[in-house]
C-alpha cells in the first residue's frame, strides 16, 4: 500500500507540474530591459551640451513589443536629480502606479534604481517614452515604444521591408537646468534654437550620414513622433508620398500625403515606397506657426544608389504657410484623418464595432487655457487653476486615505470662470485634481483664446477627437461632430482662437494626468489630474500598490492600508 501511495503522490506531482507549466505558458510574454540613465555630451544643433542618455544613446533603446506583452524596465538613475519616465500613450490599464508622472509616483532618487512593470494591454501602435521630472525632456531621455499586433490579428497593409523610428522636435542649446532656472525666475524660455531629427540637425548641401536606407521597389514604415518642447512641425520626403496607416494606436483610412503636420507629443505611422531614381533624398522638417521659421533636413539613401552628394535641392516638399491660411490648411488635414472601421487593432473585432457616437454623454467639461502673471512670475492655468505638484504624489495620499492633507478635489470647475465672477482673471496655484465617476462617458471641450497653438495629452485612456473648429464652442457645435469614424487617440491640438472636442469612457481606475504637452506650459501649471475611483475597491478594477513602489513624503512612515480584494 505504501508503494502504491508513493506512486499516486508522484503522479499527482507530475500532474501539478504539468498544469503549472501550462499556466506559465498561458501567461503573456515578458520583455526585460536594464537602463542606465546618465549625462553625456551631445550636439543636436552642432553645439556641444550636456544631454540625458539611456545606455549611452539618444534616442534611447527601442522597446519593440507585441500587444499584451509584459514590459519590465529596471531604470538606474545616474543623474544628480530625481527622475521619472512616462510611457506616452500606454494606457496602463488598472495600473496608474507605473504611469511615471509626479502625481502618481515618487521619483527615482539619484544613485538608486526602480523597476517599472507594466503590460501593453489591448494596444498596438507607435508611442514613445520620456522623462517627466523637472525640464529633463529638454535634454533628451526619449525613445521608441512600438507595439505590434499579435500574429493572429491581421493588419491592413503588407508587412514592410523594415521599420524606422523618427523623432522630431524643437531644441534649445541651453540645457534643462538653465531652462528650468529661467522658468523658476518667472520668465519664458522663448523661441527654440533649431529643429533636430533623431538628435541631429543638417542643412541642405551638408555632407551628412544618411538617417535611413531603402532598397528600390520596397516599402518601409516610418514611425514619426514630435518629442519637442513647444513647436508643431511639418514633415515631407522629397519625391515620395506618404501613406498614413496608423495614428497613436489606431489604424487609419489610408490617405496619401505630400507633407504632414505633427504637433507636440503626437505620433503616427506612414508607409513610404522607394519608387524613385536610386540616389539620396531629403527628409524635410519645418516649424509651424512660428514668426521666424526654423527647419532641418536628413538624408534617405537608396542602397546601391548614387550615394554621397546625390541629393539635390530641386522639388523639395513645400511646407504650408504659417499664417491664418496655414491654420486652415492644418485643420483641413486633421479632418481628413479617419478611423479605419474595418481594420482590427489589438483585438480581432473591427475598430468600427465600437459605436462611440451612440453613447449618451454623462458629463461635459469645458477647459480654457490662460497665460498670466502671479506675483510677477509667469504662470499657465486651466479654468483659472495653475497646477502645482505636491511633495507626496496625489495617488499615494489618496490610496493611504490622507488626501485632505495635500489637496482639495474639484478646485477647478467644469466650466471656466465667467468674466463677471473673475474680473481680475485671478489665478489660483494649487494641486488640480478633479473627481470623475468610474465608467462615465465624458465630453471634454478645449477652448483656446490665445494666439498660440496648444496640444493636450490624456494618460490612461484613448479618446475620440470628434471636432476642431475656429471660434468659441457652444452646444450647437455638436451637430458638426464626427460621430462615426473620428480617430481614437491620446492627444489633440487646439489652434489659436479655436476649440477642440473629445469623448471618452473613464473606464480605467486610477489617477490620470491631463496635460499640456508643451513643456513650458506643463511645468508652469497647465495640467490637471482626474481621480477615477472604483467604488468596489476591487482588483478587477485596479491593482494594489506594487511591493517595490517607493514611498515618500507624508506616507513614508504610515502603515499600509488594506489591500484591494478580488
Amino acid at each position: 500500500m505504501e508503494g502504491a501511495n508513493n506512486v499516486k503522490i508522484v503522479a499527482l506531482l507530475i500532474i501539478c507540474l504539468s498544469v503549472g507549466a501550462l499556466l506559465v505558458k498561458a501567461e503573456d510574454p515578458y520583455l526585460f530591459f536594464e537602463w542606465n540613465v546618465t549625462y553625456g555630451t551631445i550636439a543636436p544643433l552642432g553645439v556641444p551640451q550636456q544631454g540625458i542618455l539611456i545606455n549611452g544613446q539618444l534616442p534611447g533603446p527601442r522597446i519593440n513589443c507585441t500587444s499584451n506583452n509584459n514590459i519590465v524596465v529596471n531604470v538606474y538613475n545616474k543623474l544628480d536629480e530625481p527622475l521619472l519616465l512616462t510611457w506616452n500613450g500606454i494606457q496602463q490599464r488598472k495600473n496608474s502606479w507605473q504611469d511615471g508622472t509626479p502625481g502618481t509616483m515618487c521619483p527615482i532618487m539619484p544613485g538608486t534604481n526602480f523597476t517599472y512593470h507594466f503590460q501593453v494591454k489591448d494596444q498596438i501602435g507607435s508611442f514613445f517614452y520620456f522623462p517627466t521630472t523637472s525640464l529633463h525632456r529638454a535634454s533628451g531621455g526619449f525613445g521608441a515604444l512600438d507595439v505590434h499586433s499579435r500574429n493572429l490579428i491581421p493588419i491592413p497593409f503588407d508587412k514592410p521591408a523594415d521599420e524606422y523610428n523618427v523623432f522630431l522636435g524643437d531644441w534649445y542649446n541651453k540645457g534643462h537646468k538653465a531652462l528650468k532656472k529661467t522658468l523658476d525666475g518667472g520668465r519664458t524660455i522663448g523661441r527654440p534654437d533649431g529643429i533636430h531629427i533623431n538628435g541631429k540637425s543638417n542643412k541642405l548641401g551638408d555632407k551628412a550620414e544618411p538617417l535611413f536606407s531603402m532598397e528600390a521597389g520596397k516599402t518601409y514604415r516610418y514611425r514619426i513622433c514630435n518629442v519637442g518642447m513647444r513647436t508643431s512641425v511639418n514633415i515631407g520626403i522629397q519625391g515620395h508620398a506618404m501613406k498614413l496607416v496608423e495614428m497613436e494606436g489606431s489604424h487609419t483610412v489610408q490617405n496619401m500625403y505630400d507633407s504632414l503636420d505633427i504637433h507636440v507629443g503626437q505620433c503616427l505611422s506612414v508607409l513610404v515606397t522607394a519608387d524613385q531614381e536610386p540616389k539620396d533624398y531629403y527628409m524635410v522638417v519645418s516649424s509651424r506657426f512660428l514668426k521666424q521659421a526654423i527647419s532641418s533636413v536628413g538624408i534617405l539613401r537608396y542602397a546601391n544608389g548614387k550615394g554621397v552628394g546625390s541629393a539635390s535641392s530641386d522639388h523639395l516638399p513645400t511646407p504650408p504657410p504659417n499664417n491664418t491660411q496655414g491654420i486652415a490648411w492644418s485643420m483641413n488635414q486633421f479632418r481628413s484623418f479617419r478611423w479605419n472601421l474595418t481594420a482590427s487593432a489589438a483585438r480581432p473585432n473591427p475598430q468600427g464595432s465600437y459605436h462611440y457616437g451612440q453613447i449618451n454623454i454623462t458629463r461635459t467639461i469645458k477647459i480654457v487655457n490662460s497665460r498670466s502673471q502671479v506675483n510677477g512670475k509667469l504662470r499657465f492655468a486651466l479654468n483659472g487653476i495653475s497646477h502645482m505638484d505636491s511633495d507626496t504624489p496625489l495617488k499615494l495620499v489618496e490610496y493611504f486615505g490622507v488626501a485632505e492633507k495635500t489637496f482639495k478635489y474639484d478646485v477647478m470647475g467644469d466650466e471656466p470662470p465667467t468674466p463677471s465672477s473673475n474680473n481680475n482673471k485671478v489665478v489660483t496655484i494649487a494641486p488640480n485634481v478633479k473627481n470623475a465617476t468610474f465608467r462615465n462617458f465624458v465630453e471634454i471641450i478645449f477652448e483656446n483664446e490665445e494666439k498660440t497653438i496648444q496640444t493636450y495629452h490624456l494618460d490612461g485612456y484613448s479618446f475620440f477627437a470628434v471636432g476642431i473648429e475656429p471660434g468659441k464652442w457652444n452646444p450647437e457645435k455638436r451637430k458638426n461632430y464626427n460621430l462615426v469614424d473620428a480617430v481614437s487617440r491620446h492627444s489633440i491640438q487646439v489652434y489659436p482662437n479655436s476649440w477642440a472636442a473629445i469623448m471618452t469612457t473613464l473606464d480605467n481606475a486610477g489617477i490620470w494626468n491631463l496635460r499640456s504637452d508643451m513643456w513650458e506650459r506643463n511645468y508652469l501649471g497647465q495640467q490637471l489630474y482626474f481621480s477615477v475611483l472604483s467604488p468596489s475597491r476591487s482588483l478587477r478594477d485596479e491593482y494594489n500598490l506594487p511591493d517595490n513602489h517607493p514611498l515618500c513624503g507624508i506616507v513614508k512612515s504610515m502603515p499600509m492600508p488594506p489591500p484591494y480584494k478580488p
